[in-house]
């Protein structure tokens, strides 16, 4: 008889362990594409990719212009796109620009930094907005005083590079302060990258060829 208590425990151990236990955390896609999409996970943003695995164990399934397909705890479920909401749960205004998808599959569009103006390539595999050392100097950048050192690696190799802070980050008429850039030295990139850092703050759909950018 007293080998029961230990396996009681044992049991009860295993039942709090168990996926069943585990409650699912709150879940809201906010941006879609063709085999990707932004998904807040318990009021965070991140960008999930078919075939990554993603935070929490969450897996993007399948990807379109209208749903997202995400495995949960094992459990495969079907999103729509949702609004983001404030307090009150009063619908947010948003604003909206639409880029159609150019040559080479690529989306690209004429904004602004810090009030000047740029052409952007949109990248979602870039981490920050991304520019080269030439593009920083036209565009009055002091990054060798305002921004901190790192080392990159792009296709010719490691280069120098700067972690900075662009004030102002305008695409149509959504435009947003504070956004994290990276500057190379040299030449690379050629076009200035609209990465994660600004369009993980904003709402994103693929519309059949169109990118929609709206924001929050």
């Amino acid at each position: 008889m007293p080998l029961l208590y230990p396996t009681l425990l044992r049991l009860s151990v295993l039942l709090l362990l168990s996926p069943a236990a585990v409650a699912d955390p709150s879940v809201r896609v906010v941006g879609l594409f063709a085999g990707a999409a932004v998904v807040n996970i318990d009021g965070q943003r991140h960008m999930l990719r078919i075939g990554q695995p993603g935070p929490q164990g969450i897996e993007l399934v399948a990807a379109d212009s209208t749903t997202a397909t995400l495995r949960i705890n094992g459990q495969t479920r079907q999103f729509g796109m949702q609004r983001d909401y404030t307090d009150g749960f009063a619908e947010r205004a948003t604003t909206q620009v639409s880029i159609p998808r150019g040559r080479g599959g690529h989306y690209r569009v004429t904004g602004s930094i810090n009030g000047q103006t740029v052409q952007f390539m949109v990248d979602t595999g870039a981490t920050s907005v991304a520019m080269s050392s030439f593009e920083a100097q036209r565009l009055g950048i002091d990054y060798r005083v305002t921004g901190s050192e790192v080392r990159a690696t792009t296709a010719s190799g490691q280069v120098a590079g700067y972690r900075v802070t662009l004030a102002r980050v305008k695409v149509g008429d959504v435009e947003l302060t504070n956004v994290d850039g990276l500057i190379l030295e040299g030449g690379f990139p050629t076009e200035v990258l609209l990465g994660n850092s600004y369009l993980n703050r904003i709402r994103m759909v693929d519309q059949n060829g169109t990118l929609i950018l709206e924001s929050r």
